[in-house]
C-alpha cells in the first residue's frame, strides 16, 4: 500500500513539473499580435512622423503648375458645363464636294488646317484658342491634304464647344457666317445636328439655346 502511495506521488510530481515547464516556455516565446482586418492603426516613428497603413493605396497628388515651369503637372480644373453646337454642310442634291475645292474654300474664309488633321477658326493667331472647327463627314473626320485632289467629300461638320475663348453667341454667329459663305461658294446645303434642313426658325432657336446656356453658366 505504501508503494502505491509513493508511485502516485511520483506521477503527481511529474505532472506538476511538466505544467511548470510548459508555462515557462509559453512566457519566453514572443506573442504575435493578430490585427483583425479594418482595425489597422498608425504607429509613431522617429521624428514624429507616422507610418502609412499597410495595403492602403495612396491618393494621387496634383501639384499646381508654376508660371514658366513647362514640366510641372497640369492642375485639375473643376468640372464646368459644356455645350456642343453642330452644323452640317452637304452638297446640293447630295453631290459630293471636290476635295481641293473644299479645302480652298475653307482656307478662303480663314480656316486653318491644324490639330487632329481638321480645320479650325482661331482667335487671332493663337492656335490654343479655337473658336470652331470643321471636320470631314468621312471617318475619321481628318483631311488627307496630300491626296486631297483625288478625293470627293460628301460634306463637312462645323462645330463649336462652349464656353470657348470668345463670347458664346459671338462664336455661334462666326460659325454661321462661315457656314453660309461655304454653302454659297460650294453650292451646298446647310443642315442642323439631326440632318434636317437648317431653317431660319431653327437657327434662331439654336441661338436662344446658346444665350440661355451662357446665362446659366454665369449663374453657376
Amino acid at each position: 500500500m505504501d508503494g502505491l502511495r509513493w508511485l502516485l506521488l511520483f506521477f503527481g510530481l511529474l505532472v506538476i513539473a511538466g505544467v511548470y515547464l510548459y508555462s515557462r516556455r509559453e512566457k519566453s516565446e514572443p506573442v504575435e499580435k493578430v490585427i483583425p482586418p479594418g482595425d489597422e492603426r498608425l504607429e509613431p516613428t522617429i521624428g514624429g512622423e507616422e507610418s502609412a497603413l499597410r495595403e492602403t493605396a495612396a491618393e494621387p497628388v496634383v501639384e499646381s503648375a508654376t508660371p514658366g515651369d513647362e514640366d510641372a503637372p497640369e492642375t485639375l480644373a473643376e468640372d464646368a458645363p459644356q455645350k456642343i453646337v453642330t452644323l452640317r454642310l452637304i452638297g446640293h442634291e447630295k453631290k459630293p464636294f471636290q476635295g481641293d475645292e473644299l479645302i480652298l474654300s475653307m482656307r478662303g474664309i480663314g480656316l486653318r488646317h491644324g490639330k487632329f488633321g481638321i480645320f479650325h477658326r482661331y482667335d487671332g493667331n493663337d492656335e490654343s484658342r479655337t473658336i470652331f472647327s470643321a471636320a470631314s463627314l468621312v471617318e475619321p473626320g481628318s483631311f488627307d491634304l496630300e491626296n486631297i485632289k483625288d478625293q470627293q467629300i460628301p460634306g463637312i461638320s462645323l462645330f463649336l464647344v462652349l464656353p470657348g475663348p470668345v463670347d458664346s453667341v459671338e462664336s455661334f454667329d462666326l460659325m454661321m457666317a462661315a457656314a453660309r459663305a461655304l454653302a454659297q461658294t460650294l453650292d451646298g446645303e446647310l443642315l442642323d445636328e439631326s440632318g434636317s434642313t437648317l431653317s431660319i426658325q431653327r437657327e434662331r432657336y439654336m441661338r436662344e439655346e446658346i444665350i440661355q446656356f451662357q446665362h446659366s453658366s454665369l449663374r453657376a
